[in-house]
């Protein structure tokens, strides 16, 4: 098991000695012991790492382009902060002795800091007691994922207030297919399962959900109904949002729209068009040049995609685009709605007389 850096030593560094005593032991759970031998290099200059790095023991030199160094010894007013923490590197971190050092996710860290300054709400207003001893585990995984990165801290502090805490036992249906919108759901502890009913009858398994997975964005955003059952596995506990809090703090930051002239700028400069309708919709009539990938999909192909590109989303009106682009975002990808779907890109197109991808 990984060795955690020692508390009272963790509360020695800036800025995690000024976080709120829930934001620090959140915190302090990620902060992992590393070690690195003499002469062996921690990170180099121009290295875009998102790391914060601290130095627990040892010696470290700090080295620019030009070669001059600079030391930092653990245990100094310099070690309290981060090691060079520009980014890009400015510096090249050099070993002069084996080092002791933890590091964090920039952006997480950012987060929680930023939580503890704005509005004087403490995080621990609305943290349980299972938080506490453990059980806090899913909020650090929600805050690292990257569709919350993109979330304005405010939001992110409003939606863990707004939470509403709910217990399931196995078996218990959370939502049904075919049922209205109303909550977003995030998992705190437990297990289930999440399946697909086809026209034929048939019940196909799409994926399994646990701790601090997130589920049911896709009728809240499309404002159609369910398209899956989830069924708990295990006795647990979910978090839901209602329907109006997910669209004022979380629909509304998320929505990257293009119109029609931006949307054949990016296609030119090698953005890929997907189209989240039905198979059959998508062969009755589709954009030139998109690929077709139904939402009710996404979550099982989506590693399908390649995470270097741009992917400009449609459907016939932009509600289960809006949908699929939560989803993505959700996943790491950069995904822009076309603005009106296909019936604005109809008009536009008719108007320019010009195709998209032309």
């Amino acid at each position: 098991m990984p060795e955690l850096v020692d508390r009272e030593l963790l509360k020695n560094l800036i800025p995690p000695s000024a976080l709120s005593a829930e934001s620090f032991r959140e915190l302090a759970r990620q902060a992992v012991v590393e070690s690195l031998a003499a002469g062996r290099t921690l990170f180099r200059a121009g290295e875009l790492d998102r790391k914060t790095v601290y130095l627990l023991s040892g010696e470290v030199e700090l080295l620019t382009d030009r070669g001059a160094g600079q030391v930092v010894r653990a245990g100094t007013e310099a070690a309290r902060h981060p090691l060079a923490n520009l980014q890009p590197r400015q510096h090249t971190a050099r070993a002069r002795t084996d080092i002791r050092y933890t590091r964090f996710d920039s952006d997480l860290l950012d987060i929680y800091v930023t939580w503890d300054q704005i509005s004087g709400i403490e995080v621990n207003e609305i943290s349980t007691e299972e938080s506490a001893e453990g059980g806090g585990d899913w909020m650090t995984r929600i805050l690292q994922s990257k569709v919350f990165m993109r979330v304005p801290p405010a939001n992110i502090q409003q939606m863990f207030m707004r939470l509403q805490e709910v217990g399931y036992r196995a078996g218990d249906t959370v939502i049904r297919q075919g049922d209205e919108g109303d909550y977003y759901y995030i998992i705190n502890h437990g297990r289930c399962r999440v399946t697909r009913t086809s026209t034929s009858g048939q019940e196909i398994t799409l994926a399994e959900f646990t701790n601090g997975d997130a589920f049911g964005e896709e009728a809240l955003l499309s404002e159609d109904r369910r398209n899956a059952t989830v069924v708990m596995l295990t006795d647990g506990v979910l978090m839901r949002l209602s329907k109006a809090d997910f669209n004022e703090l979380l629909k509304a930051p998320m929505q990257k729209e293009v119109d029609f002239e931006r949307a054949r700028e990016m296609v030119r400069q090698g953005a890929v068009l997907l189209d989240v309708r039905l198979e059959s919709e998508y062969r009755n009539g589709s954009i030139r040049g998109s690929v077709n990938l139904p939402i009710y999909m996404l979550r099982l192909k989506a590693e399908t995609l390649d995470p270097a590109k741009k992917y400009i989303v449609y459907c016939d009106t932009g509600r289960r685009s809006s949908a699929a682009v939560f989803l993505l975002s959700e996943r790491g990808f950069d995904a822009y709605l076309l603005k009106g779907g296909l019936v604005a890109f109809h008009q536009a197109r008719s108007a320019a007389q010009q195709p998209l991808d032309g």
